[in-house]
């Protein structure tokens, strides 16, 4: 919830200035001076006008991009779907998953649509299974998952993610 209200608060900020600089312009005095003089403005008004326009946007410039930054924390790769908390090892088995499965499986926790494999959205398979069908790939390695896609860490990490993750 922090991210949206950051968001509103900076758009609502936004418009306050825009709002001010507009009523500034719109109330400024012309009083006193001949009706040529009136349609210009003054160089006094020219130059608080573009100060306050150069207020605004170096302002929207930086505001925006800190408090971006503050509310991408890296906390959001740690959280998956359903409120899950990933372990660093699920959260590495993440990004394997991403490069390597994801063209094949679906699964929202990976942002992965694949049409190919087992949805993963609605299966629970254990972890032992998932490191059987990396090892030996599906159909004993003639079947659409080749044999030894990832090997070592990444499989373990691969397979904690999934079961962190998977049926949820």
């Amino acid at each position: 919830m922090f991210p949206a209200v950051v968001g509103a608060l900076i758009f609502l900020l936004a418009f306050i200035a825009l709002g001010l600089a507009i009523f500034a312009v719109a109330f400024s005095s012309n009083r006193g001076r001949s009706p040529r003089e009136r349609r210009r403005p003054s160089r006094a008004n020219r130059r608080l006008m573009a100060i306050a326009l150069a207020i605004v946007i170096v302002g929207i410039g930086l505001v925006v991009p800190v408090a971006i930054g503050v509310t991408n924390s890296d906390d959001h790769a740690k959280r998956a779907p359903g409120g899950v908390e990933l372990s660093a090892s699920a959260e590495r088995g993440r990004t394997v998953f991403a490069r390597n499965c994801a063209t094949c499986h679906t699964l929202k926790a990976a942002n992965a649509v694949g049409r190919v494999g087992p949805n993963l959205d609605q299966l629970t398979p254990p972890k032992a299974l998932i490191l059987n069908a990396i090892q030996q790939g599906r159909a004993r390695g003639n079947g659409q998952m080749p044999a030894g896609l990832v090997d070592g860490q990444d499989a373990q990490d691969v397979a904690n993610f999934i079961t962190a993750v998977a049926g949820r």
